[in-house]
């Protein structure tokens, strides 16, 4: 009886599953190497901050309100609150909106009408939601009295997206030019 056939056959398999280990732990040392070894921190590093530095302040439209008091704090995040759970459809809309671009630029044929048509939608579902969300804040600030108006005003400027655009500086005539720019 030929008994080599069995013998080479687990042979082989044990040559091939020796092959298998011998590869993943060299990965798993090629791993470990470039990634740092054992202690190797998941998050990327941040600086701390120097010795005595204030942490960064929060941003964003809801911190506007944070010069004013509680009361009209809490009334301001509400009426946010509430503006964006009235807004949840459009926020959904342009989410879904972006979700269609993005398969429709992965399609290996680019629909121009397509893109467009779907460039239209998510723009209309942003505009929206920016609508309700000004609105809001509108509202809030009508209800205040003229003071309290322009510390809530500094706070937009300071804290939210909705900044007012600097005054352009006024230049100073240069040597030889009249006020136009013109030589006299």
């Amino acid at each position: 009886m030929n008994d080599t056939a069995p013998r080479t056959r687990w042979l082989l398999l044990s040559l091939l599953l020796n092959v298998f280990l011998l590869g993943g732990l060299a990965g798993a040392g090629l791993y470990y190497a470039w990634t740092g070894g054992l202690h190797a921190s998941p998050t990327p590093v941040v600086a701390a901050p120097a010795a005595g530095a204030t942490p960064a302040a929060p941003r964003g439209l809801r911190f506007a309100a944070d010069a004013l008091p509680p009361a009209q704090r809490n009334a301001f995040r509400a009426g946010l609150r509430d503006a964006r759970r009235a807004a949840a459809e459009d926020v959904q809309a342009a989410r879904a909106g972006r979700v269609e671009l993005a398969r429709l630029m992965a399609q290996p044929q680019f629909d121009r009408a397509a893109v467009d048509a779907a460039l239209a939608r998510t723009r209309s579902a942003d505009v929206a939601l920016r609508a309700r969300i000004e609105a809001s804040v509108a509202d809030f600030a009508a209800s205040l009295a003229p003071q309290e108006r322009a510390v809530f005003a500094h706070g937009l400027a300071t804290q939210s997206s909705l900044r007012v655009p600097p005054a352009p500086a006024a230049r100073a005539p240069r040597p030889g030019l009249d006020d136009t720019g013109a030589p006299p």
